[in-house]
């Protein structure tokens, strides 16, 4: 695991409840969010409900895995575990840290958890993730975790006005 010059705070991941909506409500539905991710529409409340409540927690059965990432007893942010390959071994890294708790060193530790429950607990070979190329700090933040910048997919993203290239970069576990 790379080192930090700062002390690295305590986070666990955990399961998404019900309790969750109103976060997850106004995290899918936040416009500033939507350039970085795949979604171009709001999410209803009841639809998230729906979300939550028919997430089975398996990641074999719903090809994905979405939980909360915890400092103490606050929520800081979301980690996601995507396009689940089994055959592969492999799957997509996605991970918002809420605004207030951002530069605490939060996501790394989190990209170190996820890491660690992909390798040790569903045996895969690989975790990916797509970063906007003049995203700097998302960039720093995977190549800090130990992922490789392996590609630039040019005119990935478009924002409504014009295409942007992502860097893929891919964590061998």
């Amino acid at each position: 695991m790379p080192t930090s010059n700062r002390p690295t705070p305590d986070v666990s991941l955990r399961a998404m409840e019900p309790d969750d909506i109103d976060l997850l409500y106004s995290v899918e539905n936040d416009a500033s969010l939507r350039d970085v991710g795949i979604a171009n529409v709001p999410y209803s409340r009841y639809l998230l409900t729906q979300y939550v409540a028919n997430s089975t927690g398996d990641i074999y059965t719903d090809k994905q895995v979405r939980m909360m990432v915890c400092h103490q007893a606050d929520t800081v942010g979301i980690a996601d575990l995507i396009d689940f390959n089994p055959q592969q071994l492999r799957a997509e890294v996605g991970i918002m840290t809420l605004r207030e708790h951002r530069r605490r060193g939060y996501a790394l530790q989190t990209l170190h958890l996820l890491a660690n429950y992909a390798r040790h607990t569903l045996h895969l070979h690989q975790l990916y993730a797509y970063a906007d190329i003049g995203n700097e700090a998302s960039l720093r933040l995977f190549e800090k975790a130990g992922y490789t910048r392996t590609a630039t997919l040019r005119d990935w993203l478009f924002d409504g006005k014009t295409h942007r290239d992502v860097a893929l970069l891919q964590l061998f576990l």
